[in-house]
């Protein structure tokens, strides 16, 4: 029978209080702990940094409404700070960032046969194929080359889509088939002759992975890397779905003019179609070096990690790219990216040895020269070595 409302009271007079101390007490340190956190000062490298930087004035210059920033120090997240209408858990789109995480995906699974690294890719590829012409008869393209941009395929870049037009399949995409805004993904260059940075090289690399798996590519994502290494607020999904939406940072142009719509959509994901945070970024980042210290294999093995951060090879001398990421020094001292959508600029950095990093996220057209500064800053007060830094 239930309790009515009386003798759920006469029950709570008659407990003993001393039964409810230990309750008491928890909930009184809980607050004490909870008001000690709050108290706690913020690192001192923030304050430096937006000084150093120059960061509110040029924000405003630039016209840039949003930036976040992720450090990395030691090989974990020493501090992350948005400013402007951000906070640290705002989506910005990750442009060609999308790219070394893609690449990851795909050798993970490499590592199970699913392809191999240097095999050509028309053996697996099944909903489209890659144009066979006098640039292949006698080299293929392969995995590797995709990764390193020595495929000798074209299509730089990619423009997006606006958010209420007609979005063009992969398929349609690769072939240049309208309402696809870019040529057709074709061999213009012998295969690893030459190296040259090719966003439709990771589009083909898209379809390659999707049509061997047969899930689309965000669930591939989430299942080979967002899931295993706590990602959560990281998705390929493109559009970008209206949950997502109220904590998702709106681009800007070079005038300080929101994106018609917010951004543009990116059909290809591989290549530009990430949406995440500086901290999930800097997840990623830490987890690659510790792939290729011999610490973790959550993703790929050590032995891939190694692959990765080598420099490969284009005309037989070793190129300033590794499988999906540029790399400074030889052997590496640092891996980086960069990123360039309209409305978004970002870029991530992490030094080998130390373990030390920075990811930064802008959502305005002139975030490059904000990235740039925020980076020297941050490298004078860590005191990282100088490294060059070309966009890609």
């Amino acid at each position: 029978m239930a309790l009515t409302a009386r003798c759920r009271f006469e029950l709570v007079k008659a407990t003993p209080w001393r039964r409810l101390l230990p309750l008491i007490v928890l909930l009184i340190v809980a607050a004490v702990f909870s008001c000690r956190a709050l108290a706690q000062p913020a690192d001192p490298h923030i304050r430096d940094i937006e000084s150093r930087s120059r960061l509110a004035e040029r924000m405003q210059e630039l016209h840039v409404p949003a930036v976040s920033v992720a450090v990395i120090d030691e090989g974990r997240i020493a501090w992350a700070k948005a400013w402007g209408a951000a906070n640290t858990d705002t989506v910005f789109q990750a442009a060609s960032i999308s790219k070394p995480v893609a690449a990851m995906a795909a050798l993970h699974m490499s590592q199970y046969g699913n392809f191999g690294l240097d095999e050509d890719v028309n053996a697996k590829l099944k909903s489209w194929r890659v144009p066979e012409n006098e640039f292949t008869a006698n080299k293929k393209i392969t995995l590797r080359r995709l990764l390193s941009h020595t495929a000798g395929l074209t299509v730089r870049g990619f423009p997006g889509y606006p958010s209420d037009g007609a979005l063009p399949s992969l398929k349609e995409i690769l072939s240049g088939v309208p309402p696809a805004n870019t040529p057709p993904v074709v061999p213009d260059a012998e295969p690893g002759s030459e190296w040259r940075y090719s966003g439709g090289g990771y589009t083909v690399l898209q379809q390659l992975m999707v049509d061997r798996l047969g899930w689309s590519f965000p669930q591939i994502m989430e299942r080979m890397v967002f899931s295993r290494l706590g990602m959560k607020r990281s998705t390929y999904e493109q559009p970008l779905p209206p949950a997502w939406h109220a904590n998702a940072a709106t681009g800007h142009d070079r005038n300080g003019s929101p994106v018609k719509g917010r951004w543009h959509v990116y059909p290809e994901m591989a290549a530009a179609g990430l949406w995440t945070t500086p901290s999930d970024l800097a997840r990623w980042a830490i987890e690659l070096r510790e792939a290729y210290l011999g610490k973790s294999n959550r993703v790929i093995e050590p032995s891939t990690a190694r692959q990765m951060l080598t420099r490969q090879q284009a005309a037989g001398k070793p190129t300033r790219w590794g499988l999906g990421v540029e790399l400074h020094g030889d052997p590496p001292l640092a891996f980086s990216h960069g990123g360039s959508n309209v409305g978004f600029k970002c870029r991530l950095l992490l030094y080998l040895e130390s373990g030390d990093g920075i990811v930064v996220m802008t959502n305005g057209d002139q975030g490059n020269q904000i990235v740039a500064e925020i980076m020297d800053a941050a490298r004078a007060l860590y005191h990282w070595p100088a490294l060059p830094l070309a966009s890609p």
